[in-house]
């Protein structure tokens, strides 16, 4: 019998964050581990009319980049490159693609060479580059969950019991209220943010951890409510390319394509990465930033809403969307924002503002530990 709760997520993200229609093309992409989920997007899919395209993977593959241990050991340079050409047309001509965390093995990749991840990574741009592209124009409704799996559950420090009730409980589908209507009203609450934060220019962001300062100056704050992630819970936009100033560390541990980067700190000038530091796997850190230019600036400066989600995870999705913590990514920015960055990579660095913390906005205090008090 499936869990009750899997079945709410499947119909919340068809009916709500995907809002697949007749005759939409969508594909789900997953490991083996989410097949619940996969199976109950399916029928959902099937139901309204849509068709269903499933790119499933085993234990620790990416479906699109490739990239597990075996292909980075094995494969030769002229395959590292190739492009991933089925992802790509289905990113042009497809209506939705929602994709499943669901790793059973999310270190699989711990050992491998940075420079042939970056590689890869280069060679697979233009899937994200499209996703963000037409994304931003309304064309193509991506969204991105995850299914709580043993994999997840360890990074987590918790049990899969633990880990699915944390998990569920972040998307509201683990109870009788209406988890639609619950996101409805993250969409109200944080339109009011997003207005308020309109027409802006100068912020200034105080931490503990956090002395930075950044223009939004003619950028778009974007209100995440359910319809890209799930969980959600945040307003982002795509600060000034250069107009990041600062040093900030980063106390959230990170895990990216497997590899797990501690204790990062940054230094901004004119909104380029000058300087940086990592007390775990500086390598990699490192080596992703020397991705392309693009890697060395910031694509997307956030602020997590969802007071469900308090504990780190070690998974991007979740933490970023801590309420009471900000996050800053590392290259690609999304376009719809008017952030002009463009890189392979997207990599998002959480730090918490839960504690003695300020955000500024044109001199204005805007938040304060943890809370938006506009």
């Amino acid at each position: 019998m499936m869990d009750p709760r899997t079945e709410r997520m499947a119909t919340l993200l068809i009916q709500y964050s995907a809002s697949i229609r007749p005759g939409d093309r969508v594909l789900i992409e997953a490991e083996t581990a989410a097949e619940p989920l996969v199976r109950a997007l399916f029928e959902r899919t099937l139901e309204v009319g849509g068709h269903p395209f499933l790119a499933i993977s085993f234990a620790g593959q990416d479906t699109y980049t490739g990239f597990d241990d075996s292909f980075l050991r094995l494969a030769s340079d002229a395959q590292v490159d190739q492009a991933a050409v089925w992802h790509e047309k289905a990113y042009e001509e497809f209506a939705s693609r929602i994709r499943i965390y669901s790793s059973s093995n999310t270190r699989i990749l711990m050992q491998s060479d940075p420079a042939r991840l970056a590689r890869r990574q280069r060679a697979v741009a233009k899937v994200l580059r499209t996703q963000m592209e037409r994304g931003g124009r309304g064309e193509f409704r991506w969204v991105t969950t995850i299914f709580p799996t043993l994999g997840h559950a360890h990074d987590s420090d918790m049990s899969l019991s633990e880990f699915e009730a944390y998990v569920f409980g972040g998307c509201h589908v683990d109870g009788e209220a209406d988890p639609v209507a619950h996101w409805q009203e993250v969409r109200a609450r944080q339109d009011q943010l997003v207005a308020a934060l309109a027409g802006r220019d100068q912020v200034e962001i105080r931490s503990p951890d956090c002395d930075l300062t950044l223009s939004i100056r003619d950028r778009t704050f974007v209100n995440a409510c359910g319809t890209h992630n799930m969980p959600d819970g945040e307003i982002f936009t795509g600060p000034v390319e250069s107009s990041v100033d600062g040093r900030v560390r980063f106390s959230f541990p990170l895990i990216h394509k497997g590899h797990e980067v501690q204790g990062v700190e940054l230094k901004f000038e004119k909104g380029q990465v000058v300087a940086w530091s990592a007390e775990r796997n500086q390598e990699y850190l490192e080596q992703m930033l020397q991705t392309d230019p693009g890697a060395r600036y910031l694509g997307e400066f956030g602020v997590g809403t969802n007071a469900a989600l308090q504990k780190p995870t070690r998974n991007i999705l979740l933490d970023e969307k801590i309420g009471g913590t900000i996050h800053l990514a590392l290259g690609a920015g999304y376009p719809d924002t008017g952030s002009h960055n463009k890189s392979a990579i997207h990599w998002d660095m959480i730090c918490d503002m839960r504690r003695d913390s300020e955000i500024r906005v044109d001199g204005e205090v805007v938040y304060r530990d943890g809370d938006f008090t506009i």
